[in-house]
């Protein structure tokens, strides 16, 4: 009786995780990519500008808190461009940004102008730039989004605001200095 060769199964390697802007604080299970080599940084990248050395759909999930302000609008939209590049159909990526409102989004005079807005993240989305904002997409600007992403968004709401009702805090958002401290966002990739 003659053997037939059995081939291994095509073994599926775990999807890596990226922390984005780590500093000396990355996310415990991701890969912690900084332009600065601060301790815990695993890879020191140019994030804003630099190709990335991932390949097309390789990233399960990709974190950045407190680092997209630190972008200029190009760096900003290559980021985006990048990480819808590399992240996996339904891959997601939590953003975290100072709110706008917030003296923390103006202190640091190492966060570049301007702020990031709720509004940028539908410029996220194709369609909507489609039928809102063409001329930002990389079809008509060589530094254009090239992304497709569902985006949602939340705050990080001043301790004493935050264990009140909803109702009080909706009130307090929208008429109260400093009660948001932080936009946390939610992009999955389209």
């Amino acid at each position: 009786m003659k053997r037939q060769a059995v081939l291994p199964k095509k073994i599926e390697l775990p999807k890596l995780n990226i922390d984005f802007g780590c500093g000396s604080k990355k996310k415990e299970g991701f890969l912690g990519v900084d332009s600065i080599n601060f301790p815990g940084v695993d890879l020191v990248l140019d994030i804003g500008k630099a190709k990335w050395p991932w390949s097309n759909e390789s990233i399960k999930e990709a974190h950045a808190s407190h680092f997209i302000e630190h972008l200029t609008a190009h760096e900003r939209i290559h980021f985006v461009n990048e990480l819808h590049r590399i992240l996996v159909p339904e891959g997601k990526c939590t953003i975290i940004v100072p709110h706008w409102a917030s003296c923390r989004a103006y202190g640091d005079p190492t966060h570049v102008w301007p702020p990031v807005s709720e509004f940028w993240f539908y410029y996220l989305n194709k369609e909507w730039r489609a039928g809102n904002a063409p001329h930002t997409d990389k079809e008509f600007m060589t530094l254009g989004f090239d992304c497709h992403f569902e985006a949602t968004w939340g705050y990080s709401l001043r301790q004493d605001v935050a264990t009140r009702n909803q109702e009080y805090q909706v009130f307090a958002m929208n008429n109260y200095k400093e009660v948001c401290q932080d936009i946390v966002a939610t992009l999955t990739k389209r």
